[in-house]
């Protein structure tokens, strides 16, 4: 297809494109994190700065972190929803100073945020590499539903019928052995 870029000239869009995003994230007044279920967020300030110098409001849909009469770190509309009530935050003392720490718990734990607040510039979170997890981390639900797929992926690599397919198969033995007045030499699965 003409005007295609080459994978040479995708690999310099990438990367030049990683540059810009990594310089926007360094001038933000604060350093953030995510995984697919929560977001955390760290605003180094000075050590002299108690719990009751803060104003920090968090609510379903929006965020405002300040020093109380200053110019607000974050204020702004949260990209997507958070539980309220299982985020919070804290003033930590560090090395250099003080942190503030905000944890958001997010309502759809099955999503990526592009920013903390939708006017702050934007990641490109195709990119993200998401940390690996151990089976221990699922619900007993999910983590039932992976060990079955995995299973089943192990039995089709050595040809061998999946644990839906194996089932049928039981099924259809138990039958022959109720009614063995019955011809099945004829019968074909699938």
């Amino acid at each position: 297809m003409p005007g295609s870029p080459t994978p040479e000239e995708r690999t310099k869009a990438d990367a030049d494109l990683k540059t810009k995003e990594d310089a926007e994230q360094a001038a933000l007044p604060y350093k953030w994190t995510q995984t697919i279920k929560d977001l955390d967020v760290a605003i180094a300030v000075d050590g002299k700065y108690k719990g009751r110098d803060l104003d920090v409001k968090l609510t379903k849909t929006a965020l405002r972190v300040a020093i109380k009469g200053q110019e607000p770190f974050i204020d702004g509309t949260l990209p997507h929803p958070i539980h309220v009530d299982e985020s919070t935050w804290t003033l930590e003392p560090v090395p250099a100073g003080k942190e503030i720490n905000i944890h958001l718990d997010k309502v759809n734990q099955l999503e990526w945020w592009p920013h903390v607040v939708t006017s702050a510039p934007k990641i490109d979170t195709s990119k993200i590499q998401p940390e690996n997890s151990k089976l221990g981390d699922l619900d007993g639900e999910t983590r039932g539903m992976v060990e079955k797929m995995m299973f089943d992926q192990r039995q089709k690599e050595m040809g061998k019928p999946s644990s839906d397919e194996q089932k049928k198969l039981d099924l259809l033995e138990k039958f022959k052995a109720q009614h063995p007045e019955m011809d099945f030499s004829g019968a074909k699965m699938g």
